[in-house]
């Protein structure tokens, strides 16, 4: 039986799937002001997808005051944003201080579901104990690692890293709290103990940190629905519930089509002060929140498109090109070096408007 859409509650505010668009752009500070720094962009999204090192740095900076990519390197290098496995078994950026609490509301749910693999790969608890303890051994006092470096710390140690078990190895410690990946060497971020790197992180007790975890969704997210939270986080219903009780006297309600999209009270004047620049051309790198941190994308991008952003459900995501809200095509890199310049392809056609915007912007790009 298919779930049931929420509906909205008699006298919610009525909203287009365009003006939800718009409201995103807003919320997410892609249109408008930036926000101070890097630290305050990754707070307000809460977790920032991360398998793309390159673009995610670019998603961050597209957002800050500063804009640029040393500003979100010196975020890593400072301990103010984190990189791990939070979401979705999926990197993620976080607050550094907010990863031991939102670890513990989804990471039990992500190791559970690793389970099987793991048996498959032979890692089992005294291997991934001792998995451990040589981490902990190569990265006390300060120790920064690179991935390569650890695994060659666990060879050196007896342990089998071939295949994907070095990968398992990393993920499985990073879930379970020991390590993440912090400071940048070269372009690439290390590993590090989570108790070192995170001295002050933030204790909240379960029920807290589910409302937590939902009002800072749709703050940052809204207007979004309760399916796009719930896919978001891959809470069970129960915590969804549970969090939602605590986050929704604080979140406003409007009426898409029939259906409850939630969002910050605030969220409408952030887009009544930027309108016109949220109505405007924007070039996003594959794998942002803009996209990615939604289950129904409807309101962005047509049904019929969907897989030109993401071909054959391969998982990898595109960089998009936005216009009034709206995907209307993606784009790449072409060429190297000072030849380095964009590609950029419609789902049909770009109007002229459009076409003139992409070249400048893509000069302007983080």
């Amino acid at each position: 039986m298919a779930r049931r859409t929420t509906p909205p509650a008699e006298g919610a505010a009525t909203a287009t799937p365009h003006e939800v668009a718009l409201l995103r752009l807003a919320a997410q500070h892609i249109a408008g002001p930036g926000l101070p720094g890097p630290a305050e962009v990754v707070r307000r999204l809460t977790a920032v997808q991360a398998q793309d090192p390159a673009g995610v740095v670019t998603s961050v900076a597209l957002r800050a005051a500063a804009g640029t990519r040393q500003a979100v390197e010196s975020a890593f290098d400072a301990g103010e944003i984190v990189k791990s496995w939070p979401m979705r078994g999926t990197l993620h950026l976080v607050v550094a201080e907010d990863l031991p609490w939102i670890l513990g509301l989804t990471a039990p749910r992500i190791l559970a579901s690793a389970a099987a693999r793991r048996a498959e790969l032979g890692l089992d608890a005294p291997t991934l104990e001792r998995a451990r303890r040589l981490a902990v051994d190569a990265l006390a006092g300060g120790n920064r690692l690179r991935r390569d470096e650890l695994l060659a710390a666990w060879r050196e140690g007896g342990l089998d890293t071939t295949g994907q078990r070095g990968y398992h190895m990393v993920g499985n410690l990073a879930q379970t709290g020991t390590l993440c990946f912090g400071p940048v060497r070269d372009g690439e971020q290390l590993l590090v103990l989570v108790e070192e790197w995170i001295p002050r992180p933030r204790r909240l007790e379960r029920e807290e940190a589910l409302g937590e975890l939902a009002l800072r969704y749709f703050t940052g997210h809204g207007p979004a629905t309760v399916k796009d939270f719930t896919r978001w986080t891959s809470l069970l219903a129960a915590d969804v519930r549970a969090g939602l009780a605590l986050a929704r006297p604080r979140l406003a309600r409007l009426d898409v089509g029939g259906v409850e999209h939630l969002m910050a009270p605030e969220t409408p004047a952030l887009l009544d002060a930027c309108r016109d620049r949220a109505r405007g051309v924007f070039l996003l790198p594959g794998f942002d929140e803009f996209i990615l941190g939604y289950q129904d994308r409807g309101a962005v991008l047509a049904a019929e498109f969907a897989d030109r952003i993401v071909p054959g459900g391969n998982g990898v995501f595109r960089p998009t090109v936005v216009a009034d809200g709206r995907v209307l095509g993606t784009w790449k890199h072409t060429g190297r070096g000072a030849k380095r310049t964009i590609e950029a392809t419609p789902f049909e056609s770009f109007p002229d408007e459009v076409t003139e915007a992409i070249a400048g912007l893509y000069v302007a790009l983080p």
